[in-house]
């Protein structure tokens, strides 16, 4: 919806309003190879478009989009890895077909190697209440820990491997993965000695009285031809795009808790932190963020099958960040030419209509204090949307 502004920049937020749309559409496939061995093929077809050309939000409303600059649909595969599972454990429990998940006894316990093509979102930060733009919250800050730089191409997909350890109660994964060969781009970097990054994530199940839980803990390392945001707000016209040199690093931190409060309800709570000396490189904008989401089932009105959700979201900026932005520097999502700090706040609030079997609707609102971190351009900013999901 409109809103107004005493200045704008290159990437800044429309203030007079936009309508876009956005189609993805994925297909999975799955084979056994040999035991605790499987294959797995996504082709993907994704389009469309975020507001504003999805600039002028670090929480960008629509976990769909990313900025490929294209909006024609686009055909394209999304995952091709292969999977083995070492046995631990003389115990088995069955698991059922799904979506890349193939019918198996898997053990109890075991080493879980992966490596291809994939998201590495697929793997690390899971979270049943706030992970899946397809079916819960739409926001980027809300997908997964805000602050975490996570590697990936423009469209979120990367050349990785990662060894989990997983058992009952606890899990441990840790991964190297390419990364773009300059900001929010499309092409990958393979020359690792020059660029990668690094995800380690420890996790653990357990019960708050009857209900359960689980608590995981996220560090990540990058190293790209990143520029400098000091360095780049020392010059007349601050370009980080003109401090890049290979060598840089980015570092992070996060934490993500989900809980079952009864049997119809559940809490989400994620926060995240990284250092933001150096230039953000594939996700988005985002130093520090703190999340939280309560999601309700539709028992309490007797419709089991809906899900109702309630999130809010603040993300910020490192003072290096923040002092680039201002001084009239810009990233590759956000710059106004100017900057008067605030926190990003966001609430998104949706509901997911069950209209029958494999077929959902969801409207969703969210409203963003702040866009671009700016209070010159506080809003509040009013977003409306309705997704329709159909699995077969």
């Amino acid at each position: 919806m409109p809103f107004s502004a005493p200045y704008s920049g290159q990437n800044s937020l429309k203030t007079g309003g936009d309508t876009e749309n956005s189609l993805t559409a994925t297909f999975f496939f799955g084979t056994r190879l040999w035991k605790n061995a499987s294959l797995y093929a996504n082709p993907e077809m994704s389009g469309g478009a975020g507001v504003s050309k999805a600039t002028g939000l670090a929480g960008f409303t629509n976990g769909e989009i990313y900025r490929v600059g294209d909006p024609k649909p686009a055909i394209y595969f999304a995952r091709l890895y292969f999977n083995q599972k070492i046995s631990l454990s003389h115990q088995n429990t069955y698991t059922e077909d799904g979506l890349n998940q193939i019918v198996e006894k898997k053990p109890s316990r075991y080493l879980n190697l992966s490596f291809g093509k994939f998201s590495v979102a697929d793997y690390y930060d899971l979270n049943r209440f706030s992970h899946d733009p397809r079916s819960s919250f739409l926001n980027w800050s809300l997908m997964s820990n805000g602050a975490w730089d996570y590697p990936a191409n423009t469209r979120g997909y990367t050349y990785a491997g990662i060894l989990e350890f997983i058992s009952p109660a606890w899990s441990v994964r840790l991964s190297t993965a390419a990364v773009p060969t300059e900001a929010n781009g499309q092409e990958l970097e393979y020359r690792i000695n020059k660029a990668h990054s690094e995800t380690l994530e420890g996790e653990h199940s357990f019960k708050m009285g009857s209900q359960s839980g689980i608590l995981r803990f996220l560090a990540f390392r990058t190293v790209a031809n990143m520029g400098n945001y000091a360095l780049a707000t020392s010059s007349i016209h601050p370009d980080i795009t003109q401090t890049r040199e290979y060598g840089r690093t980015k570092l992070g931190l996060g934490i993500n808790w989900e809980q079952n409060i009864n049997s119809t309800l559940g809490f989400m709570f994620r926060a995240s932190f990284n250092d933001g000396k150096n230039e953000t490189w594939a996700f988005t904008e985002i130093d520090r963020s703190i999340s939280t989401a309560f999601v309700q089932k539709g028992n309490l009105w007797n419709r089991p099958n809906d899900m109702a959700g309630l999130a809010l979201v603040v993300n910020g900026l490192s003072p290096e960040h923040k002092n680039y932005l201002a001084a009239g520097g810009y990233g590759f999502i956000i710059g106004d030419g100017q900057l008067r700090y605030g926190t990003e706040n966001i609430l998104e609030a949706h509901y997911n209509f069950s209209v029958f079997k494999s077929f959902n609707l969801s409207p969703d609102y969210q409203v963003v204090l702040n866009p671009g971190y700016n209070k010159d351009r506080k809003g509040p900013i009013h977003f409306f949307a309705i997704r329709a999901h159909i699995e077969l």
